[in-house]
């Protein structure tokens, strides 16, 4: 019976992370799904706004403007950024956490990370909207 009560008790936490009540915080499944999901949605984005960059080679600057005008090709153009700044941003932060050992570096490494790729997708979204609306 005793036996039984001290393997309710065990646990494969360090001494130091039960004080400092750190242990799997479960974020690594997340980023991991994440990217996954971005990556295959991004595949066919990114293989249509290839070919239709290559269509428009050549094109006048208001034959491009037309294109992104039409509603279809804006809105696939705002989920490419969106999820392209997105995916880089979530790969980003994988990178730092596994490389970046000091706690205050790896968090201001994220927050200018996040920060700058928010702001290039905003910048972005804006440029788009502007030409298509």
């Amino acid at each position: 019976m005793a036996g039984h009560e001290y393997a309710g008790h065990t646990t494969l936490r360090s001494p130091l992370g039960r004080v400092r009540g750190l242990g799997s915080a479960k974020s690594g499944t997340h980023h991991w799904w994440l990217q996954r999901v971005t990556s295959v949605l991004l595949l066919p984005l990114t293989i249509w706004f290839a070919l239709s960059a290559a269509l428009l080679a050549g094109a006048s600057h208001a034959e491009t403007v037309a294109w992104i005008g039409r509603p279809h090709n804006a809105v696939l153009l705002l989920a490419t950024i969106g999820l392209s700044f997105h995916h880089t941003a979530a790969g980003a932060q994988v990178i730092l956490d596994d490389y970046v050992n000091r706690e205050w570096a790896r968090m201001g490494a994220i927050l200018a990370v996040n920060t700058i790729c928010g702001l290039l997708a905003l910048a972005s979204a804006l440029a788009v909207l502007r030409m298509a609306i």
